[in-house]
């Protein structure tokens, strides 16, 4: 089975039901279908071929994913962007991917020579395309286990690696959803796309599709407007992450709207147990929780809403996935020992494009090394503590930054929080907390909480207070640079 084919399945199926609403516009099943041929069909007869990698720079739209699918019907390699990253970023991606082309929305010429690529197609370009493209069924025919698309590792830690997911890997991440995470999808609900579909929100529309159930997609997320659209559509589910999430719940009217909303997904960094608390006091028992990363995408583990008393679980297993938690000389652990969580299954990348020493690194002895610390109970439900690489060692103890701010966000005026070790000649790293919170909150106050619930080696030295945490595109925290700016006003070096 192709992607195209499900696409085919869905128009058959659903026909003029509507696929996709953004604003005012709306297209059914059938028109989604007839849109990817055009455009695939249109992209072939420009002078691409199968293979050829393309990005896709567009903001969340009906276009943008009439584009991501044009390019699978087509066999052509899609190249993740994400709008809200910089020009440098992007002009990387497509010269470290080999693109030819890339479909944007930029409308600076300078701009646009910049991102070095062959054949830039722009909104108007791509608007002719997709309305004059031939109507016949464009249905490249690819191995299952060739490059379907290339997704970008997230940066938090360095220059961003480029993960080779194929067509078998898709499907497997489609089957994973639909048995785990999302079974209660149902034909004519909405799925609210809130969060960038150039990420984690963008794994739910083929569920979605094959489903019969309307993406309804915000164009960017506001906090306001997403209280106001989900109540006003009556959308049955959405996708956020956390730092979504704890904005959502500091809007004005959140107490008073009225949902529909009968499951919310979470995922793409931890969450604090206190802010699952908050949410589930307000929307009640309907968050699942989904584990992944770009090396697997969306699918390790996952924290079905009834096992939410598994405070600090990711879950367990997808069905089609292994999960081990090894030592340093990759030996299984047994239950409640920390180790490197690890994994193996379908879903996850065949490579890292052109990067066959970090692929080593990465699989050993046929298992992903994810880089994330982790244990597993009794039960078989695993518990995330921290990546590997951010781990502190502080005064010979080892801190994980996680866990630290856990705590500060338990406190009730922290919204946010990132915790970062700072060369010391005492301690070793001197663990320091950054935080953004509500009006009045105080460093004192925060510090005297810290050393009520923390170990005296696990409590920051210092708390600063910022009006915001710095975020990678994906609305992650980005610990890496609150670190650099710290060292900055210090007068480190990095």
């Amino acid at each position: 089975m192709q992607i195209g084919g499900l696409i085919r399945r869905a128009a058959l199926h659903h026909g003029d039901a509507p696929c996709l609403i953004e604003g005012e516009r709306a297209v059914s099943f059938r028109e989604f279908d007839a849109l990817t041929d055009r455009l695939g069909n249109a992209l072939l007869g420009d002078g691409f071929a199968p293979g050829d990698r393309i990005g896709v720079l567009l903001p969340n739209g009906i276009d943008c994913l009439v584009a991501y699918y044009a390019l699978a019907k087509a066999g052509l390699v899609r190249v993740g962007m994400n709008t809200r990253e910089t020009l440098d970023n992007h002009a990387f991606k497509l010269a470290d991917s080999g693109s030819r082309g890339v479909i944007h929305n930029l409308s600076d010429a300078t701009q646009i020579a910049r991102l070095g690529v062959e054949k830039p197609i722009g909104a108007t370009a791509l608007a002719a395309m997709t309305a004059t493209g031939s109507d016949a069924p464009c249905a490249v025919d690819r191995a299952l286990d060739a490059p379907y698309r290339l997704g970008y590792t997230g940066g938090t830690t360095g220059r961003s690696k480029a993960v080779t997911l194929t067509t078998r890997g898709e499907l497997s991440e489609l089957s994973a959803f639909l048995i785990d995470l999302t079974p209660d999808l149902r034909n004519g609900e909405t799925f609210l796309h809130a969060a960038p579909i150039a990420h984690a929100s963008g794994a739910f529309f083929l569920p979605s599709l094959v489903r019969g159930v309307t993406s309804l997609v915000m164009a960017k997320f506001e906090p306001e407007e997403f209280v106001a659209l989900a109540a006003r559509s009556r959308a049955e589910h959405t996708f956020l992450v956390p730092t979504m999430l704890a904005m959502i719940l500091e809007t004005p009217g959140i107490e008073t709207a009225q949902f529909a909303l009968r499951l919310i997904c979470y995922g793409a960094s931890p969450i604090a147990p206190a802010l699952l608390q908050r949410a589930e006091k307000r929307f009640g028992r309907i968050f699942a929780q989904t584990y992944g990363q770009a090396e697997s995408p969306m699918v390790i583990t996952c924290l079905k809403p009834e096992d939410h008393d598994r405070v600090g679980s990711c879950g367990r297993p997808f069905t089609i996935v292994e999960v081990a938690v090894f030592d340093d000389e990759d030996r299984p652990l047994p239950p409640g020992e920390r180790g490197e969580i690890v994994c193996r299954g379908p879903q996850i990348m065949a490579y890292y494009w052109n990067n066959p020493e970090a692929t080593e690194k990465a699989f050993r002895n046929g298992w992903l090394h994810t880089g994330d610390v982790g244990y597993m109970d009794e039960d078989g439900f695993f518990y995330l503590v921290d990546r590997k690489n951010d781990m502190l060692i502080s005064g010979g103890y080892n801190v994980y930054p996680r866990e630290v701010e856990d705590v500060l966000l338990a406190y009730e005026d922290v919204v946010e929080a990132a915790v970062v070790g700072l060369p010391d000649e005492k301690w070793g790293d001197r663990v320091v907390a950054v935080v953004a919170g509500r009006p009045g909150l105080q460093a004192e106050a925060l510090m005297a909480h810290a050393r009520e619930k923390l170990a005296s080696y696990k409590r920051p030295k210092g708390v600063e207070i910022w009006p915001e945490l710095p975020k990678t595109s994906a609305n992650k925290i980005l610990r890496r640079a609150v670190r650099d700016k710290l060292l900055q006003v210090r007068g480190d070096a990095t």
